[in-house]
């Protein structure tokens, strides 16, 4: 009867419902107690013999016999039939007084309520919400992962004439219309989840001529952004077709929220009340989760910007969470190896650029951050004598970076691939710059050297036995010269590449597949490592933290996933998104993970717990681009929806809307010093946002606590620095070089 997510049934706020803990298949549960678990509705040739096998509880009668006497009295005999039928009881149980059915012989018992943790009068409260409240609570059979879909579609099994829906709708849209207009945009809000849960229980009951009708007269007054939403609902013709329905289960089983003033809520609820419009008002109860605040209702852009997600907006105690979104302390190193560097150049003067620069870098290490997390939150890799010198060298070339800016804009180099019939699906750059890879369709990886530098293996076993360990080349010395190229090819997925990711030190490179797997490739011998095998179905995303040893993954199986690179199983799953994970991204921290979903929202969650900390709403379609601003404060996300949103990840809130893109945006990226954003296109388009002013434009009374919400600045135009065509290639991947140079790839599509 009430929304059931994970097994467990949400109460709402003014209903004291009691449920009995779900079966984890542990043994624990109350299937255990002897009974048989009641047959799911549709199957009723099963559920009459059953039945009668069962010896009801006295007091389950009794209160399945009340449920049906308080429906006949109210007239609601349709209902009453659906239920004596489900509970498997005869005609004439109605007429037995109720002390005669606690008898265990007065014919079938209502194996479908079990109610052993609330009593009758628990259950009465329920009464008057449906007929569906002698639906089981959805115990799950030991060895079910799959919540049962009969359980869930029960809940429609809803009493009201048919033919009263669309007045039901009509009067209300009718009201919502006649009110102030401060009131009426929030309480639209109600239309879209209203009429999904209507024309459900319509079809659920076998009205398909009804559900028909008022489907073609309301969904055209639907907003624009739930059309794919709206298209798969009339898909759903017939009863049978609601069975193992991703989107209807989603919808179902998830709580559609609605953030809505305190007046305006008071407002539909005595509208309904006076009408006594039971039918809509059990379906707020029921499906909806009002989240209710003190204050002047929102305006309907106010409101029109954080909507279009599948389930609607967040709750906002889904954002109040702390989250640690400073950066680590840089670790300390020692300079002598710098100044031996410098000597061969003869150049006195770059030491002493270098280390006013470094402390500048540093300027963050040397006091802790508040906001960031301990060092020794999570486990991190130490530091190697290669990741240290790559740390100088990146000192170094820090030293050259040009400052970015409205008035300094980066070049931008393209890299176009060519001839890419295999399909190019993903492109990933090293850190420096100095490799690129991309996946294809085919199948594989391929990796080309962007320097003029060729790609080696290293040596055979028995040749490396052969080197003098002690030589100043030793690694230049175990590679092998006959095996240079420019590039190498990488075979080993069954399935389309959809994701790859370097690892910081530009040792492995990671893919992931349709196959439904993840490979660890070796770029020292260009062979795979290990398979890390997981999800069940096509993994969309995969990225390496920015501190390596740990990677992130996320596929069509909704859930994402987090990994070591020395465990074959993951550490974390992350689960939540009521559709498939299409992009993920770690925090410069490494202690947080963003990922972007089909559902339309984005989701931030903690390494360490494992607990989602953040839910942003806001896009009206699939999002398919994620970037952590350098700084580790804000996160811009873009859509197919062609727009690009920013959020404050501290405050938890939407600060700006970048519009400008027609096309979906495939890639984000911050300049190095976090002053610049780059966007890339399916437009076939790279656009450059002044960050830095979105961000400085912000007024901190805007953080209303109360409302949860900010008044948007309509300032894309100013934002805008350039934009910059490509002939014909569509943007795959965006990259800035360590001095902040923006290099673009995309595969030339004629």
């Amino acid at each position: 009867m009430a929304a059931v997510q994970g097994g467990m049934v949400d109460s709402y706020e003014e209903k004291d419902i009691k449920t009995e803990p779900p079966n984890d298949g542990g043994g624990n549960n109350n299937a255990n107690d002897g009974r048989l678990l009641s047959p799911s509705p549709g199957s009723s040739a099963s559920s009459a013999g059953s039945n009668k096998s069962v010896a009801g509880a006295p007091e389950d009668q009794q209160t399945l016999l009340a449920v049906l006497q308080f429906l006949r009295k109210n007239k609601l005999t349709e209902s009453v039939e659906i239920l004596r039928r489900e509970a498997g009881l005869p005609e004439d149980s109605l007429d037995l007084k109720g002390g005669d059915s606690s008898g265990a012989g007065s014919g079938g018992a209502a194996g479908g309520v079990d109610l052993e943790s609330g009593d009758a009068s628990a259950l009465l409260s329920r009464v008057t919400v449906s007929s569906s409240a002698a639906a089981q609570a959805p115990t799950k059979a030991p060895g079910e992962d799959q919540p049962d879909v009969n359980v869930v579609l029960s809940a429609y099994s809803q009493q009201g004439d048919p033919a009263l829906y669309g007045v039901y709708y009509s009067g209300l849209k009718k009201f919502i219309e006649s009110v102030l207009d401060c009131h009426r945009a929030e309480l639209s809000q109600v239309f879209y989840p209203l009429f999904v849960h209507m024309y459900l229980e319509l079809v659920y009951n076998n009205h398909e001529n009804e559900a028909k009708v008022f489907f073609e007269k309301f969904s055209g007054d639907q907003e624009c952004y739930y059309e794919d939403d709206l298209r798969i609902l009339s898909s759903l013709t017939k009863k049978e077709h609601m069975r193992g329905n991703e989107t209807l289960l989603d919808f179902r089983t998830s709580k559609f929220v609605l953030r809505i003033s305190r007046d305006s809520y008071q407002l539909l609820k005595r509208h309904l009340q006076e009408r006594q419009n039971n039918q809509i008002w059990n379906i707020i109860q029921e499906h909806l989760y009002i989240d209710i605040f003190d204050g002047m209702p929102r305006s309907k852009s106010q409101i029109d910007a954080m909507s279009g997600s599948l389930a609607g907006e967040a709750k906002r105690e889904a954002n109040k969470a702390k989250v640690y979104y400073g950066l680590l302390k840089e670790p300390e190193i020692e300079l002598p190896l710098d100044d031996e560097d410098e000597e061969a150049e003869n150049e006195e003067g770059k030491p002493k650029k270098k280390k006013p620069k470094k402390d500048s870098m540093g300027s963050k290490s040397k006091k802790q951050d508040p906001n960031a997390p301990s060092q020794t939150r999570i486990p991190l890799p130490e530091l190697k004598d290669s990741d240290k010198l790559d740390k100088i060298m990146y000192m170094k070339e820090a030293t050259k970076r040009i400052r970015l800016g409205p008035d300094n804009l980066p070049s931008i180099c393209f890299y176009s691939f060519l001839n890419a019939y295999q399909g190019l699906t993903a492109v990933d750059f090293t850190d420096d710059s100095s490799l690129i890879a991309g996946g294809f369709a085919d199948s594989t990886v391929r990796v080309w050297s962007v320097t003029p530098k060729k790609l080696r293996k290293v040596k055979s076993a028995a040749d490396l036995n052969l080197i003098d360990k002690e030589s100043d080349d030793v690694l230049e010395r175990i590679m092998d010269e006959k095996t240079a190229s420019e590039s190498k090819i990488l075979y080993g997925h069954s399935g389309p590449v959809y994701g790859i990711s370097f690892s910081p030190d530009r040792n492995y490179l990671l893919s992931s597949s349709e196959d439904g797997t993840i490979r660890l490739w070796s770029l020292q011998t260009f062979t795979c490592l290990v398979g890390y095998k997981g999800h069940n179905y096509p993994v969309w995303d995969t990225q390496f933290s920015p501190h390596g040893y740990y990677f992130i993954s996320g596929g069509h199986d909704r859930v994402a996933r987090l990994w070591a690179t020395d465990h074959y199983q993951p550490l974390r799953m992350f689960s939540g998104h009521l559709a498939d994970v299409t992009c993920t991204r770690f925090h410069p921290n490494s202690n947080y993970v963003a990922t972007g979903s089909s559902d339309r929202t984005i989701r931030l969650w903690d390494v360490l717990t494992g607990n989602c900390v953040r839910i942003f709403t806001g896009h009206k379609g699939p999002i398919h681009a994620l970037a952590f601003s350098p700084n580790g404060k804000f996160l811009a996300s873009g859509a197919t929806d062609g727009r690009v949103l920013l959020w404050d990840i501290g405050h938890g809130l939407m600060i700006g809307e970048l519009k400008g893109h027609t096309d979906s945006i495939y890639s984000l990226k911050f300049s190095r010093d976090g002053e610049i954003l780059a966007s890339g296109s399916m437009d076939n388009t790279v656009r450059l946002w002044d960050s830095l002013k979105a961000f400085d434009d912000l007024e901190t009374d805007d953080f209303t606590a109360a409302t949860g919400h900010i008044h948007l600045q309509d300032n894309s135009q100013e934002l805008l620095l350039g934009t910059y065509m490509s002939k014909s290639t569509p943007v795959v991947h965006l990259h800035f070089t360590r001095r902040n140079l923006l290099l673009a790839a995309g595969s030339y599509n004629p």
